[in-house]
């Protein structure tokens, strides 16, 4: 892939920079041994790699703030890594880069039960903020395939949501405050503990600027008190168009489900073979899950299985205890990992409105066919929050190409249709040179002119978001300018 060519003169003082690192980070914390770097040359998008400069690892936000001070001083881009399970490319490192990772950031700061708050370090992994507080009957509601994995770094980064984000909202709709480094090493606090705070919403703008415009070191999180109680039904279909009719029509009759997961044919054959969840033999399913008092999930379910009876299901089950309810949850959270038992894939992530599903997932049948390469669809139905699985061959020449090809033309039907490029992988790689498909040069110029404010050099997760064409003369336009 293109990736920025390595300026000679930042390579020539790579000697000088870990130097200087050592001086500000302890010596375990500084990585620049190629055969060690190597170990961060890619994210979960593994089909491109570069290894970093250098690696660094900080502890606090003082440190954070110490690196990227030296690293602009000494011009030298900077790639924030939470725990590397971006999809997109998010965290890919350029080869003249220091990739600076949270992941031993993770304390808890402080925890408010009555305020119904917690401050992590942004290190710290998703379920772990949860488990923090659940003893105490709380929760944290975003809760990404990745959760046993992935940062709250990433989470901000990306705007991260979840089977459950239907309900509770993605991460935007849970992050109250966060610490943020400049890259200058400037320390600034936007929001704080209560919703809305005051003057402009820069909070918004930096939950989902996968780290385009500063590095998030700590965040203040909405935590939950745990509902009274919570159960799934399970749904089988004959095709995933009847599937995706059906909750269209959920959505429409004004019930709110906590999550609707959808799964096909081949997601299901891989899951049931690793995760031994019950799931039925059918083209399609659905997972809906509502919660409350007794009588209020019966009540809903009860709603949602008439819903359910007028498009002829396969299977309409009710979990008929906990045991069965984890099960099926285990399904659908291991549903990734499965799908790696079939072979290589291509983990997409569009959005479009939930009237669109029968349409969308017809075309993109279709397109498949065209294509020759089979296409596996799990996603968050309730939101329309797609994640098709595109399964290719990586040892066989073109493969790759051709499975980009047919993502990259998934992804235009997505914005075609009303929706838009990302969710909540972020645009990182992946999409960059799709971004004039969705945005007009205005609309791509403005979100540039929002970064030139934060990181005037553009040193900061380069190569990334926009296409390279128009980020690489922006960037070089801005050193000229300084």
């Amino acid at each position: 892939m293109d990736m920025p060519i390595p300026d000679p003169a930042t390579l020539a003082r790579k000697d000088e920079l870990v130097a200087r690192l050592r001086e500000i980070l302890p010596e375990r914390a500084v990585i620049h041994d190629a055969a060690e770097t190597r170990a961060y040359e890619c994210d979960a998008l593994t089909a491109y790699r570069c290894p970093p400069l250098a690696v660094v690892l900080p502890g606090s936000t003082e440190e954070v703030s110490a690196v990227l001070a030296l690293c602009h001083r000494m011009g030298v881009p900077v790639v924030p890594r939470g725990s590397g399970t971006s999809l997109a490319g998010g965290a890919l490192p350029t080869a003249d880069c220091v990739l600076l990772g949270v992941s031993r950031m993770t304390d808890v700061l402080e925890v408010s039960y009555a305020d119904r708050v917690i401050r992590v370090q942004s290190g710290r992994t998703n379920l772990s903020v949860t488990g923090a507080v659940e003893e105490d009957g709380f929760f944290y509601a975003p809760d990404p395939s990745s959760q046993l994995a992935c940062a709250i770094a990433g989470n901000i980064a990306m705007n991260s949501g979840g089977a459950h984000c239907l309900k509770y909202g993605v991460t935007t709709n849970n992050l109250l405050g966060a610490t943020v480094v400049l890259m200058d090493g400037t320390v600034i606090e936007l929001g704080g503990a209560h919703m809305d705070a005051g003057g402009l919403d820069l909070l918004g703008l930096f939950c989902g600027s996968e780290g385009q415009l500063g590095v998030v070191t700590e965040a203040t999180l909405r935590i939950l008190p745990k509902p009274e109680g919570a159960r799934p039904v399970l749904m089988g279909f004959d095709s995933s168009e009847v599937a995706g009719a059906c909750v269209s029509d959920i959505i429409r009759a004004g019930v709110l489900p906590v999550a609707i997961e959808f799964m096909d044919r081949p997601c299901i054959e891989a899951t049931e073979a690793f995760a031994h969840a019950g799931y039925p033999d059918c083209e399609a399913l659905l997972i809906v899950e509502v919660e409350g008092a007794e009588a209020e999930i019966d009540h809903q379910l009860g709603l949602i299985k008439q819903i359910a009876r007028r498009h002829d299901p396969v299977d309409l089950r009710e979990a008929a205890d906990e045991d069965e309810a984890a099960r099926i949850w285990k399904g659908r959270k291991s549903a990734f990992g499965a799908m790696g038992q079939m072979g290589d894939y291509i983990c997409l992530d569009g959005t479009i409105p939930v009237s669109e599903l029968p349409r969308v997932l017809g075309r993109i049948a279709d397109l498949s066919d065209d294509f020759g390469l089979r296409v596996a669809n799990v996603f968050h139905a309730g939101d329309g929050n797609m994640h098709p699985l595109i399964l290719f061959d990586a040892n066989k020449p073109g493969d790759l190409e051709t499975a980009e090809a047919l993502g990259a033309e998934i992804l235009k039907l997505c914005v075609e249709a009303g929706g838009c490029l990302t969710g909540e992988h972020g645009v990182g790689v992946e999409k960059r040179d799709l971004m004039g498909h969705q945005f007009q040069p205005a609309d791509l110029e403005a979100q540039m002119r929002v970064k030139d404010v934060f990181d005037p050099a553009w040193l900061l997760n380069p190569a990334k978001v926009f296409p390279l064409e128009v980020s690489a003369g922006r960037r070089a336009a801005q050193i000229a300018a300084q």
